[in-house]
């Protein structure tokens, strides 16, 4: 007998294999008179018995989750419920003696462990589907026929306004507490944001007259709180049916004071989505659980949750998708309704209800396309015969569904494609903005207007409403792309009080509004790329791009030497010193700087940070940790001082070539694979997040310029001309006025000469080729700084600096020859060369600019008080033999 056996005391509840049973119920049926179950073997489902002194065996036949001993192969055989008990005697008098059933799970037992299984399912199911990624946080809202609100991939919200002029965009973000939001809603003229963690704020007045958001939890009672998953605001606007995110619906009811009612859920199933809040019926909203099934809210019938039925045929995709879906009202007759839903794989159904009446009719989908999401049409152009319906596919287009008596499955599907060079977003419903004209998320962030008329699109106003029973249907539509705001890697500007198109109020036509509706289109500028991977290694050489970094602003700043040595320049109590920062191998350079800690890559590629902690200063290796990878190159610049946001990040490239994003905010530390562009690697990083919040600039092994949108994750090319070829080389960018996304990229060609890329919200992007400096002499390494958005620092292959600065006053570039330190002294020593070095400057303060010289040294540049840079002193370096003193201190 087994000494390891579990003992069962009468009431002693057991879980075995994933269901619990009761000891009393094996009690039970055990025989007064020769049957006494006392040990109970749970692992292998082996009941070991006494009868009358002799050891008998009772074999269980488990559940499906239980395993049967097979004496013959010695093996254990997977075997069905029930569970009958069988005694045998010497293996030959074998009889039943009672059965065992499972103790079911509890109801809500059931339906969590049932939910968490679709959950799973749907998210491995949702990564087969297309190519396009699921996107969250977005979501569109017509609040008045001059006014639209978005909510951004980024979780921002932001407000599209027709001024009488022409669209601006306003801010209306939530707290930074409030993390992200996912949706907007109006109720009897209250704004409501829906945030990612289930929390409702409502949009108020400060006492300045400032818009604000007010948390707006719906609370039952004193001890329970309700998150929000999603919501959907009734036909009649008067109210919002909301979805929680335990499976519960809720209605409000009235905004101020807050009037909440609690429906609860379908028996045995939750509420994963609300499908049609009360429009083709008075008082029933229609829902969708997360097994797929359609459910009919209706307080004023008993029972009040009805389950809609389909029958299963064989092969049928019957599943429907959690997701809103569109309603019309027939002409054919009372009571003749139709609800249009998608199922699970991607096809159009729709439950109709005719002569009160519900049936099933199956639409289907456009040849190889999932479908899914749709964009509702309004009511008054469904009081046809024939009307539309919009449908987005998984590979990110449009189709449109003709529903008439004359029904041709080939001839009903009409494919509007999506925009030049972008992707409608994937599971996301457009919004039918007015009569021929449709508002579209597309995937890169930005948005998209469908429309028939040719005036329509990003520069036209509200159209007046004609009357739809003259109106002749026609299925011509054109794609307008809409810019979106910086908060999502994109270019379109915030509205200004100031006078002029761009107020937030009234706007007035100037000479710009006039170019502007006149000139060119900004956004043809982009082509999307694919992202592509590559498993060669490619060894990218630092160079002398990251020698120098600056650590604090006028207090100290970084040095690696060519031999590997890390030097830090510090001034403590107005003493400048050079203070020694020990690392067992050598160091190629210093690639990035955040919130005081400094990040440099070794000779083995190793990403390091180098911080203090407490009193002492640490090393760590970022490399070394969870999908750690070896880097090459970093950021050029730092990153602008500001709030610190969860977000943050710095970008590296990898050894084969690839993008490399590592989450630095609150020390999370987590990489990320960015990829690079489709068949091209990156050999050089031009600017992170300075020129443009959420993206970053790149030149490709092929010299041409590519950018990647950090809320997106989606890579894209900018067009130039096939003989401007850029170097590999990081660049600067010029943005002189931080409220106005107004600016320049400036890059170095593969010739040696200097290369602007410019924007503004008249013209879009522009190539501007400023050439070199002089005859003979072209620019070596990389761009320097930019200081005071005007003067932009550049060596010479001469060994001379170089200024390309703005001349305000004639609205032109010139070009300025700084020479080099020392230029009046002929007769320098062999140790010394007072030439200026391709190693990238620095700005170190306000008015200076540091740089290497060629012997080593540093030479430092200010600007005084007349406006004009001078070379203000040099700066001995620990590995220069042209050093006079210099004092070194150790930091192991």
């Amino acid at each position: 007998m087994r000494q390891d056996l579990t003992h069962v005391r009468q009431g002693t509840r057991i879980r075995y294999s994933g269901y619990k049973y009761d000891a009393h119920i094996i009690h039970k049926i055990q025989s007064t008179t020769y049957l006494n179950i006392y040990e109970l073997w749970p692992i292998y489902g082996i009941i070991t018995n006494k009868v009358n002194h002799h050891d008998q065996t009772i074999s269980q036949i488990t559940s499906h989750m239980g395993h049967h001993h097979h004496q013959e192969s010695k093996t254990w055989v997977q075997v069905n419920s029930p569970y009958d008990l069988v005694s045998c005697v010497n293996d030959t008098i074998c009889a039943k003696v009672g059965v065992i059933d499972p103790i079911e799970l509890d109801q809500e037992q059931k339906s969590k462990k049932d939910g968490d299984q679709q959950k799973k399912k749907i998210k491995k199911d949702d990564k087969k589907i297309g190519g396009l990624a699921s996107r969250k946080r977005i979501s569109l809202i017509k609040m008045s026929e001059d006014s639209i609100w978005v909510t951004g991939v980024s979780g921002s919200i932001y407000e599209r306004f027709w001024n009488g002029v022409q669209w601006v965009i306003a801010p209306h973000e939530l707290p930074v507490q409030a993390g992200y939001a996912v949706s907007v809603f109006l109720i009897n003229h209250t704004v409501l944001a829906l945030s990612e963690a289930g929390i409702l704020y409502q949009m108020q007045l400060s006492e300045n007259s400032q818009p604000i958001w007010i948390e707006y939890t719906p609370i039952q009672d004193s001890s329970t709180t309700m998150f929000i998953k999603s919501g959907v605001i009734s036909h009649n606007t008067e109210s919002i049916y909301f979805c929680t995110k335990n499976g519960m619906l809720l209605e409000l009811t009235e905004a101020d004071p807050p009037r909440w009612i609690n429906h609860g859920k379908p028996p045995g199933a939750d509420v994963a989505a609300i499908v049609n809040a009360p429009g083709i019926r008075a008082q029933v909203v229609f829902t969708i659980s997360l097994s797929g099934d359609l459910y009919e809210f209706d307080r004023n019938s008993k029972p009040v949750w009805k389950k809609h039925i389909r029958s299963k045929e064989s092969g049928q995709d019957t599943a429907l998708t959690p997701s809103s879906g569109g309603s019309v009202h027939r002409k054919t007759g009372p009571h003749s309704d139709s609800l249009f839903l998608l199922t699970k794989g991607g096809n159009l159904v729709e439950r109709k209800l005719y002569q009160r009446k519900w049936k099933w009719l199956l639409h289907g989908s456009p040849k190889d396309q999932h479908l899914t999401s749709i964009t509702l049409v309004s009511i008054d152009e469904t009081h046809t015969n024939t009307f539309s319906l919009f449908l987005t596919s998984a590979s990110g287009s449009v189709f449109e569904y003709i529903i008439s008596k004359q029904q041709d499955a080939d001839k009903n599907w009409i494919d509007h494609t999506h925009p030049p060079h972008s992707k409608v977003a994937k599971g996301i419903s457009g919004m039918n903005y007015q009569m021929g004209r449709l508002v579209f998320p597309l995937d890169d962030g930005r948005l998209a207007e469908l429309h028939q008329s040719k005036t329509s699109g990003d520069v036209a106003g509200p159209t007046p409403i004609v009357n739809t029973r003259r109106r002749v249907y026609n299925n011509k539509y054109t794609w307008s792309i809409i810019d979106a705001p910086e908060s999502e890697g994109w270019n379109a500007e915030y509205c200004t009080e100031d006078r002029g198109p761009l107020n937030c109020i009234s706007g007035v036509k100037d000479d710009t509004w006039s170019r502007k509706r006149a000139g060119s289109k900004p956004q043809d500028q982009y082509y999307l790329t694919p992202p592509g991977k590559s498993k060669d290694v490619t060894y990218l050489p630092l160079q002398r791009n990251f020698r120098l970094r600056v650590m604090h602003d006028s207090r100290s700043f970084f040095l690696v030497t060519e031999n590997g040595l890390v030097f830090e320049y510090l001034n403590v109590e107005n003493v400048w010193f050079w203070l020694h920062h020990v690392y067992p191998t050598g160091m190629k350079g210093a690639v990035g700087n955040y919130n005081g800690s400094l990040f440099l890559v070794d000779e083995n590629s190793n990403l390091l940070i180098r911080e203090r902690f407490g009193n002492e200063l640490t090393w760590i290796n970022c490399t070394a940790i969870k999908k750690g990878r070896h880097v090459t190159g970093g950021p050029p610049w730092n990153l602008l001082p500001g709030k610190v946001k969860p977000e943050d990040s710095l970008f590296f490239i990898s050894k084969t070539g690839g993008l490399l994003q590592l989450t630095v905010a609150l020390r999370k530390l987590k990489w990320k694979d960015c990829r690079n562009p489709w068949n091209v690697k990156i050999e050089g990083i031009i600017d992170q997040e300075t020129f443009r919040e959420n993206v970053v600039f790149v030149v490709g092994k092929d010299g041409r310029l590519y950018q990647y949108n950090k809320v997106t994750g989606l890579w894209h090319g900018h067009h130039q001309s096939q003989h401007m070829v850029l170097s590999r080389q990081p660049g600067t960018a010029m943005r002189p006025w931080s409220k106005s996304l107004t600016g320049s990229l400036f890059m170095i060609s593969e010739d040696g000469r200097l290369i602007e890329y410019h924007w503004n919200q008249i013209d879009g992007w522009g190539w501007v080729e400023h050439g070199a400096p002089w005859l003979g002499v072209t620019l070596v390494g990389s761009t320097g700084p930019c200081v005071g958005g005007t003067h932009l620092f550049l060596i010479g292959s001469n060994g001379n600096v170089y200024i390309r600065y703005l001349d305000l006053d004639q609205e032109t570039w010139k070009w300025s020859d700084c020479g080099f330190p020392n230029q009046e002294l002929k007769n320098e020593t062999d140790n010394c060369d007072s030439k200026v070095s391709g190693t990238r400057p620095i700005q170190f303060m306000e008015n200076s600019v540091i740089f290497e010289l060629r012997d080593g040294r540093l030479a430092q540049m200010q600007r005084t008080e007349d406006l004009h840079w001078v070379w203000w002193q040099t700066i001995g370096t620990p590995v220069s033999r042209c050093n006079v003193v210099h004092w070194t201190a150790v930091a192991a």
